[in-house]
């Protein structure tokens, strides 16, 4: 499960970007959307992807115990490398966390470093896109009248 919590969800989130491309680019060359509807889609697939990559897709809300360690032959999931047993893991939702509680009294997250910036970052630049989009608008429905 190490391999996929250090790997996996930037490799993920790398493809879905990838993937969502094509539509992305049949949209802009079919429709002819504005800069800032482009910037808004843009930030809301950055915030969606960082919020998927921030939960490990699912993984965190079913087995958050198997995000923190690794379980051994006598059911104990240890720290690996070092010989702290797991207690307890606490998940809050957004932003997304994961939080791993040892028995020597320590914590960790396991949530990569570069969620909360990318979802944030996603989030305020598609809600200043859509606020753009609705005063002008707004303008061209009172311009026309």
């Amino acid at each position: 499960m190490e391999l996929f919590a250090l790997f996996g969800p930037p490799a993920i989130t790398l493809l879905l970007f990838v993937i969502a491309v094509f539509p992305y680019a049949l949209w802009v060359t079919r429709k002819k959307p504005t800069r800032t509807a482009r910037l808004a889609a843009i930030g809301s697939a950055a915030a969606l992807a960082a919020y998927g990559a921030g939960t490990f897709y699912g993984l965190a809300y079913t087995h958050p115990v198997d995000l923190c360690a690794t379980k051994t032959a006598s059911g104990d999931y240890m720290d690996v490398g070092r010989d702290y047993s797991l207690t307890s893991a606490t998940i809050h939702h957004f932003p997304p966390s994961v939080t791993c509680h040892w028995s020597s009294g320590h914590s960790t997250n396991d949530v990569s470093f570069w969620i909360t910036p990318l979802l944030y970052t996603g989030l305020a630049c598609a809600t200043v896109c859509f606020t753009l989009i609705l005063i002008n608008r707004s303008h061209r429905r009172s311009a026309h009248r």
